[in-house]
Formats: C-alpha cells, sequence, structure tokens
C-alpha cells in the first residue's frame, strides 16, 4: 500500500463499496469536494470581516504604547547623557530605569505585533499576513544592516547610539515577530 494523492482520498479504492447518501431537496450544507475551505473553524464569519476588533484594538495600542515610551525616553526621560556635566533626565523613577526602557519600549511593541498576527485583525489575515510578514523582515535587516554600516560612529543616529551591540537583538526580534506571521499564511 503506497501513499495515495491528495484527491484519492475523496474517492475510495476500486471495488469498495460508497457510502449511499440520499439529499433532501435543497443542497447540502457542506462545500462540494475541492472546494477551498477555511482552515480556521474558530473565528466566526462576522468576527473575521470585522474591520476592528477587541485583540486589533489591544494591538494597535501595544504598539502606540511601545513607541511612545520609547520617544518619550529618548528625548525626556534619559536627559543629555553627551552634556558636560551630564544632565539628567525627568521624572527620575523612569530614568532610573536606564537600558531596560528600551527593553519596556521595544517588548511593548513586538508584543503588540505579534497580537496582531491573529485571524481575527486585518494583519492576521489575507494579503495583511504577507504584508506584515515582509515587513517585520525588512525592518530587521535594515536595522541590522545599519547598524553595521555605522557601527563605528553611532552617535548621530537616535536609538542605535544607546544601544550599542543590542541593536542586533532588535533587529533579530523584529525578524522572529515576522516569524510569527509566516505561521498564519496559507
Amino acid at each position: 500500500m503506497g501513499l495515495r494523492r491528495h484527491a484519492d482520498y475523496a474517492n475510495p479504492p476500486l471495488g469498495a463499496s460508497r457510502p449511499s447518501t440520499s439529499y433532501p431537496s435543497s443542497p447540502p450544507s457542506s462545500p462540494a469536494t475541492g472546494a477551498a475551505v477555511s482552515k480556521s473553524s474558530a473565528i466566526a464569519t462576522e468576527e473575521k470581516t470585522s474591520r476592528f476588533s477587541i485583540r486589533f484594538l489591544i494591538s494597535l495600542l501595544l504598539i502606540v504604547v511601545g513607541i511612545g515610551w520609547l520617544v518619550f525616553y529618548y528625548t525626556q526621560a534619559r536627559g543629555n547623557p553627551l552634556a558636560f556635566p551630564p544632565v539628567e533626565g525627568s521624572p527620575k523613577a523612569v530614568a532610573d530605569l536606564g537600558d531596560w526602557n528600551y527593553a519596556i519600549g521595544f517588548g511593548l511593541l513586538m508584543l503588540g505585533l505579534m497580537v496582531s498576527a491573529h485571524p481575527s485583525t486585518p494583519l492576521g489575515r489575507g494579503r495583511g499576513v504577507v504584508a506584515a510578514m515582509l515587513g517585520c523582515f525588512l525592518v530587521g535587516l535594515i536595522w541590522i544592516c545599519t547598524f553595521y554600516v555605522f557601527s563605528d560612529d553611532l552617535s548621530n543616529l537616535w536609538v542605535f547610539n544607546d544601544l550599542g551591540q543590542w541593536n542586533l537583538v532588535v533587529g533579530i526580534a523584529f525578524m522572529a515577530v515576522g516569524f510569527s506571521f509566516a505561521t498564519k499564511w496559507e
């Protein structure tokens, strides 16, 4: 007994009895053999067509808060370590976290992107999956290439100058989020 093609599973082997089915006057509710069927039965049709699901709004909120945290820390709470004497940032509670602020900001950003990879969001189905996957891959690649090209003098590049070698982790994290979208690609 060898392996059979996918289409052969719908048809029984020769000589096997096929169960008889009698359909009522209305057509059957299941799709015809070979018809395209969604792999995800957990998502209702209404939920798929809704543009702004709760999950999508949460993912947008996480992305915006992550980017906002990074911008706020870099422009306000970080202060100016290059000034003489160094200027301390405010509020002190955020400034005292130091580089952990980047972990918080990028963590919220990546978490928001991963939450948006669910089929109930526009980025988690159809063309959105491909766009988000390729976008994350390209952002990660550009982040790493930018770091390597300018690694001799990062003082003029915002965020890059504080992260140092951690820029590689940020680029790889964007690529990892791209792989979370790749698992949703049908």
